[in-house]
């Protein structure tokens, strides 16, 4: 039996409880969001949310985005039964959920094309092969002038900097309530149950995908967020 239902380590019914505990400025992930798309000028009229979890983000830009369709994918089936049970006020007009699904497969599934495409803590459960095939879908389904956006844990450049990081966010989690042997788990998952890559692997593989706008927009303990602009 597998000991929890998704890729993260936190069951999907405890999922949003557990990850403010875990991931540190986390709730500011999804505000970011927001401003860029805003920043960016950008009117979605149709927004893909990859790796949507249990549909906080969406949630969160429904009501700011009123003539936006999110169409929302993720690999767990508990995952985005915990969203659809979070967003049943909204019609099939506003939300729409895909089977479960791997970013890298979404493709399989719609032939939409998206203004805005959300990635949020998810492609670091991929391997390399997996997350570039990944980047380049989420590129070849913007259109023109659409906004990939993508938070995810990262690798620092040094081994010196992985035992800083460690330390440093080992710390925040403790501070949050949990146990020193939650916290060891969680460490030894860099690495083996997820894959970071440095800020600068990211910015490169953005690029390889076809970005030509490739920026750095957030960065914090172990974790970093990026945005990326379709233009021919």
């Amino acid at each position: 039996m597998k000991e929890f239902d998704n890729s993260t380590p936190h069951l999907s019914s405890v999922y949003d409880n557990q990850v403010h505990n875990t991931i540190p400025n986390y709730e500011c992930f999804h505000q970011e969001v927001i401003h860029i798309v805003n920043a960016a000028g950008i009117n979605p009229k149709v927004w893909l949310d990859t790796g949507a979890g249990t549909g906080t983000l969406v949630k969160r830009c429904v009501d700011m985005f009123p003539k936006t369709l999110f169409l929302l994918a993720d690999p767990s089936h508990e995952m985005l039964d915990e969203a659809k049970m979070k967003l049943a006020a909204y019609g099939t007009e506003r939300v729409q959920f895909l089977k479960p699904v791997e970013t890298q497969n979404i493709c399989t599934q719609t032939d939409l094309q998206f203004d805005v495409i959300t990635a949020i803590q998810s492609h670091h459960y991929l391997s390399p092969a997996e997350r570039k095939i990944a980047t380049k879908v989420c590129f070849d389904a913007l259109n023109e002038g659409g906004i990939f956006i993508s938070f995810e844990n990262i690798r620092p450049f040094t081994e010196k900097g992985i035992e800083i990081g460690k330390k440093n966010w080992s710390s925040y989690q403790l501070s949050k309530g949990k146990s020193e042997e939650q916290v060891k788990k969680h460490m030894e998952r860099f690495g083996t149950e997820y894959y970071p890559i440095t800020v600068e692997e990211h910015l490169s593989l953005y690029r390889e995908c076809g970005f030509k706008t490739v920026e750095l927009l957030w960065f914090s303990y172990m974790q970093a967020g990026f945005y990326c602009i379709k233009a021919f």
